[in-house]
């Protein structure tokens, strides 16, 4: 297996836990296919330029505001900080597992880090 193949695996395998872990709180099913999507209207970025695109996706597409989202839901206790954090980071994993990835500022859309594995 190569280095490639096992990262499309882990972040399979990530996005099967994420929705796992979904499953067991009290939120609907179809929230979290609605929601799942809601990450890729930061596509939107391109419509100004590939820099300003490249930026804006990939805020969006990086661990770091779920993970914050997770942070707020722990000192907040506030469930849709949690349904949020874990969708979002559902996307991003269902992302990379297909081979989508972060985008680079001077290339197209389809060029992502995924693909320099």
């Amino acid at each position: 297996m190569t280095n490639k193949q096992i990262i499309h695996v882990e972040y399979a395998l990530a996005f099967a836990l994420s929705f796992f872990i979904y499953m067991q709180l009290p939120f609907p099913i179809w929230l979290f296919v609605v929601l799942l999507f809601v990450p890729d209207l930061t596509m939107l970025g391109y419509t100004m330029n590939k820099k300003i695109g490249a930026i804006v996706y990939n805020l969006g597409h990086t661990f770091i505001f779920p993970l914050l989202f997770a942070l707020g839901y722990l000192y907040f206790s506030n469930d849709y900080l949690l349904l949020g954090s874990i969708i979002w980071i559902a996307h991003i994993c269902m992302d990379r597992a297909i081979g989508a990835g972060l985008k680079y500022q001077n290339s197209s859309f389809t060029n992502t880090h995924i693909q320099r594995l």
